[in-house]
């Protein structure tokens, strides 16, 4: 992961942590598990980029706009919108492309509260700020 991020994504999560560390799909399924749990009335959505398709699939998906090239893992809806990246907590093992700066950094243009992970624990708590500073509702 290319690190530092472009201002202003925010990154949540130790950049000097190195070590073993769960894949980032268990780190996202972790979140989830953890935002339905605490917080089951904000409305939690993962993007489902990656996958294998047929061409046929590909081709519809991307046309509907089901498929977007470097959408963050999550987005949930609000004033601004929390759009973030979860990478593996040793970001060493993780890989974010120029595809998912774009996106954020656009995101962030819009107004959105763009920021990266490193691990479940990290992402909880910039859920956290995001939900501090910017969500009227409990």
């Amino acid at each position: 992961m290319k690190l530092p991020l472009p201002e202003p994504i925010k990154l949540y999560g130790d950049p000097d942590f190195r070590g073993d560390c769960p894949l980032e799909n268990a780190e996202l399924i972790t979140f989830i598990y953890h935002i339905k749990a605490h917080y089951s009335n904000i409305p939690a959505l993962h993007i489902k980029n990656e996958g294998k398709r047929t061409y046929r699939q590909s081709v519809f998906e991307k046309t509907i706009g089901a498929l977007r090239k470097g959408a963050c893992d999550i987005m949930i809806p609000g004033m601004p919108a929390l759009c973030l990246e979860i990478k593996r907590k040793n970001h060493t093992k993780s890989i974010i492309d120029d595809d998912q700066i774009t996106f954020l950094l656009n995101a962030s243009k819009l107004g959105a509260y763009s920021c990266v992970a490193l691990g479940h624990e990290a992402a909880i708590e910039a859920f956290l700020d995001w939900k501090k500073n910017y969500v009227i509702v409990n």
